[in-house]
């Protein structure tokens, strides 16, 4: 069994920032990787950031050079700092897992919602 628990989400102004955090416990053999995902009302889930066991980072253009993704192996955490936010940011951030041993299997947080508004 694997839990992953977000926390950071809220409401900020357009220009802001906000940090979003994801722990991962439970049977975890090994990590392959962790980020974010976003799904805005009425869009498809869409990929944000992940970061690699190896630490190799991949951003969606949209958030590129305002958001940075980061993690911690050895206590199965990421983070995401978001930063210059627009109001296109607005959506429900999920956080991935992905388990590439012994067998590939993917895990999602629970979701939490970011706003961005004045």
């Amino acid at each position: 069994q694997v839990q992953l628990v977000e926390s950071g989400g809220g409401l900020v102004q357009p220009g802001g920032s906000l940090r979003l955090s994801c722990a991962a416990s439970g049977s975890i053999s090994r990590v392959g990787t962790m980020g974010w995902y976003r799904q805005a009302p009425g869009k498809e889930r869409e990929l944000v950031a992940t970061i690699t066991r190896g630490g190799t980072s991949t951003y969606a253009d949209s958030v590129k050079g305002r958001f940075s993704v980061s993690g911690d192996n050895g206590k199965n955490t990421v983070a995401l700092q978001m930063d210059s936010l627009k109001p296109e940011d607005t959506a429900v951030y999920y956080c991935y897992l992905f388990i590439d041993y012994p067998s590939a299997k993917n895990y999602w947080g629970q979701g939490t919602q970011v706003t961005v508004s004045s």
